[in-house]
Formats: C-alpha cells, structure tokens, sequence
C-alpha cells in the first residue's frame, strides 16, 4: 500500500475513486427510484460527444463533457414531459446520436477510436490535477445537492402526482436529477469509464436495496458499497494491470452476489409464519 501511495497518479486516481464511489450511488438511487436506471447509459453516451468536442477544440474534454451532458439530460427531460416521445425512446436516441458524434468528432480532431479508450472504460494514469479539481468541486455540488434536497427529490421519485398536489415543484426537480446525473457522469469517466458508469449508479444501489427497509437506508449504504467497489476496483486494476472501469463493475458485482443471499435470508426472518390451516369438520 505504502508503495500505490508513493505515486501521485495513484493518490489522484484514490481521490478521484471516493468521488466517483459517493456521486454515482447517491444520484443512482434517485434514477432507480424513478425507473430511470438507463439514464446513466444515455448520458454517458452522449458525454462522449463532449470529449471529442473538447478534443476538437483542444480544450479541457472534461469541461466539454460536462456542457454536453447536461444539454442532454434536459433535453431527454424536456422530451418525456412536454413531448411526443417515451423516454425509452430518447434513450435510444441519445444513445445512437451520442455514440456517432463521438467517434466522428473524434475523427475530425485527427484521432481514432483508440483515443476514446480511457474515456471509455476509464484510466487511472490520465488523471491529472487539473482533472482532480474539476472532479472534487463538481463532487461537492453533487453530494450537497443530493443530500441537501433529499426529501424534496424523493417525494418527486417517489409520486410525482403526490408531490405535485403538496406543492412540490416537480418539473424544477425532475430537471435538477437530471442535470445532477450528468454531472455525475462525467466526474465519474476518470475512473469507471463512460460506458460503464451506469452500472455503478445501479449496481451498489440494487445491492443496498437487499438489506436495507428505508429510502435512506439505502442511500447511505449504497454510497458505502459504491466507494469500496470503486477504491476496491482502482487499486485492483493497478495490481493486475487491468482498466479500472471493468474491475470496478467486477468488484461491484461481486457485492451484490454476496449481499443478495443476506438479504434473502434477512426478509425470510422479517416475514411473518403462516398461520396453519384449521381442520376441515367433515359433515355426515
């Protein structure tokens, strides 16, 4: 340990790891509330518009990537509540379009598919200290606003016909998951990768979900699980030379199949014992 401390790549990419660990939990259980668990996917998608953007214009990829997520999520917001379009479908298109302005902005800035890669899945020797604070105070905006606004954001998850009749101004913030999802996106290509960031939005979130009884409950323990799996994944990956996207999902993965028996085995105490059936008098 002492030696994957002694690089500052590392202390970066740990830093950067508790960030992705806490954010992309804390905004998935919201998504997961909502029946939203792809938007993640959608978002990431269309984040890689914005680092090849930034590729391009030989700026900050992450700053670019940011800009472009949000615009979005608003829109695939503003798509489900005023138009014509299922949200599956802006999915879908956020999905496609997403995808193919990467690869062809990508092109247009004189690099290839390969440039994408860290991006992608995620790179823990790319991180340097301009990133780090772009991913702290993005991190910070995040967690207070997920924390902060918890009540108001689940009752919209929640039912958002309720919220609404209580005052609630619903549409206000459905947008606000929605930019926040972004956000988290993009703070979390560093370490977990684009393509893969969903699944730690989703993954700790379904595992929190086995043991815990409470909307809170599993909040916090997801943020837990999430942090462990994403410290867990970066320092697996520098030991067995892998990319920290994939090991962090592995070592997600690996939680929830151990969580989920527990789980199990906690709702089958919790359930009351069926009351046996009184004989039956037979009649002459």
């Amino acid at each position: 340990m002492n030696e994957i401390l002694s690089y500052d790549f590392m202390r970066m990419a740990l830093l950067a790891a508790v960030i992705t660990g806490l954010t992309a939990p804390a905004i998935g259980t919201y998504l997961v509330q909502r029946r939203l668990a792809l938007l993640g996917d959608g978002i990431g998608h269309i984040a890689l518009t914005g680092v090849a953007a930034g590729l391009l214009t030989n700026t900050q990829p992450l700053v670019t990537a940011v800009i472009v997520s949000i615009l979005g999520a608003v829109t695939i917001e503003l798509l489900r509540m005023y138009g014509r379009t299922s949200g599956d479908v802006a999915l879908a298109l956020l999905f496609y379009g997403g995808i193919a302005g990467g690869v062809m902005l990508t092109n247009l800035a004189g690099g290839s598919a390969a440039t994408l890669n860290g991006y992608l899945f995620g790179s823990i020797t790319t991180i340097d200290s301009t990133d780090l604070v772009i991913v702290v105070a993005l991190g910070a905006v995040v967690m207070v606003l997920a924390g902060g606004l918890s009540p108001q954001l689940f009752a919209v998850c929640q039912d958002e016909e309720h919220a609404r009749v209580s005052g609630v101004p619903v549409r206000a913030y459905a947008l606000l998951i929605a930019v926040l999802a972004a956000v988290t996106v993009t703070v979390s290509m560093r370490t977990v990768g684009l393509l893969l960031v969903s699944a730690l939005m989703v993954i700790p979130v379904a595992a929190a979900q086995q043991v815990t009884r409470s909307f809170r409950g599993t909040f916090l323990l997801a943020m837990v699980i999430g942090t462990l799996a994403a410290v867990a994944g970066v320092l697996g990956s520098y030991q067995i030379n892998t990319q920290p996207g994939p090991t962090i999902v592995i070592v997600a993965l690996a939680v929830f199949l151990v969580v989920a028996p527990v789980g199990h085995l906690v709702r089958a105490r919790r359930r009351p014992p069926t009351p046996a059936a009184e004989p039956v008098e037979e009649t002459a």
